[in-house]
């Protein structure tokens, strides 16, 4: 039943209601002085209560008596010291080694609240904080470091603070977390493990300069997922570039004061650019800023500076359907009659919301 305890003596077993207590005691070996190796003399006992495996769904402590030894040899430094128990509990801690490790593992795994729950259950009371610093005194394991690595950073708050996490392409297992997302960081990783031979990366330039540094002969590749979503974006952007188009199938819109405004910088910006002027230039004269003119420079027509309006979700969109029957049928239908309607099928917004939504064209 307690395996952990053979070279003990089991001096006897309480059952309690709360735990099960086992007294037990060290053998009268002799010990050797950490210090000179020296045998050591009693001078006195050492009580001591450790955590053990549950047994049967109840905690166990074990209540330990050692024996605190005095050196012999005259002139040692250590003059009094404990007796050891090897394999049975470490130096200050008041859980055994193997209920050490069976908590290692469930917080290896869990961590925080939900590993104090788990423990809670297999009868070992824990707090969350107990478990997390359970968790911090585990050892990190050493991993070789593998050809082929993807690099990609992450959000240790957004905005603020980024961190670069490195794992193993192929096993899709983490090799290392990196305290943020500098190019120099990351080169001095790459110098103090070497054999990386392919590295996956996003399309950060640290990154690439980092690499080309470290590592001139590695090749550098694009993942799956950031090339998809650059061509999502790409594509997003030349659909919305060209929402003008959709406009010229009906009647031609009355232009507003942001278009007439938007229309004659961008003639003046590129009559500036075929001038010969630069960029930097252009953003003097026209008293504008750096990133708009290069975005007017970009665009051969002011319509592709034209995006396709956003719209939140409302409460008429479940209706848009019934609606769009109804002005199909009468297009001069009141928005008193159609609120009526809708609202007999559901609808619980306002008459203010129902005509922003008609007039908007949705």
């Amino acid at each position: 039943m307690f395996p952990q305890l053979a070279d003990l003596v089991i001096n006897g077993v309480q059952a309690g209601p709360g735990a099960i207590v086992v007294h037990v005691a060290s053998r009268n070996r002799p010990v050797a002085c950490p210090g000179c190796g020296a045998v050591g003399r009693v001078h006195g006992y050492v009580d001591r209560q450790l955590a053990d495996l549950p047994l049967g769904g109840q905690r166990v402590l074990v209540r330990l008596r050692f024996r605190r030894l005095r050196c012999a040899k005259v002139g040692c430094e250590r003059q009094t010291f404990r007796e050891p128990l090897p394999g049975l509990a470490e130096p200050y801690q008041r859980r055994t080694i193997a209920l050490t490790t069976q908590v290692g593992a469930v917080v290896r795994e869990l961590a925080g609240r939900a590993a104090s729950r788990l423990l809670a259950v297999l009868g070992v009371g824990m707090s969350r904080q107990s478990a997390i610093r359970s968790l911090l005194r585990l050892p990190l394991p050493v991993r070789p470091v593998p050809a082929v690595i993807g690099v990609d950073d992450f959000a240790l708050r957004k905005r603020h603070r980024y961190a670069t996490v490195i794992i193993d392409a192929i096993t899709r297992e983490r090799v290392d977390v990196l305290a943020d997302r500098q190019a120099d960081t990351l080169e001095a990783w790459l110098r103090a493990h070497p054999g990386v031979r392919v590295v996956c990366r996003d399309s950060s330039g640290s990154y690439a300069e980092a690499i080309r540094r470290a590592l001139p002969d590695a090749v550098q590749v694009g993942d799956r997922w950031h090339i998809w979503h650059n061509l999502a974006e790409a594509v997003v952007k030349e659909v919305a570039a060209h929402s003008v188009c959709w406009g010229k199938t009906g009647p031609p819109p009355k232009e507003g004061v942001r278009s007439a405004t938007t229309r004659e910088r961008c003639q003046q910006v590129h009559a500036l650019l075929n001038q010969g002027v630069g960029l930097l230039e252009c953003a003097r004269r026209l008293g504008l800023a750096l990133n708009t003119v290069k975005r007017y420079a970009r665009v051969s027509q002011p319509e592709r500076l034209v995006r396709v309006p956003k719209y939140r979700p409302t409460l008429v969109d479940p209706f848009r359907d019934h609606l769009r029957q109804r002005r199909a049928e009468d297009p001069a239908v009141p928005v008193q009659q159609l609120l009526v309607e809708i609202k007999n099928l559901g609808y619980t917004g306002s008459q203010n919301l129902l005509y922003r939504y008609i007039t908007q064209g949705r």
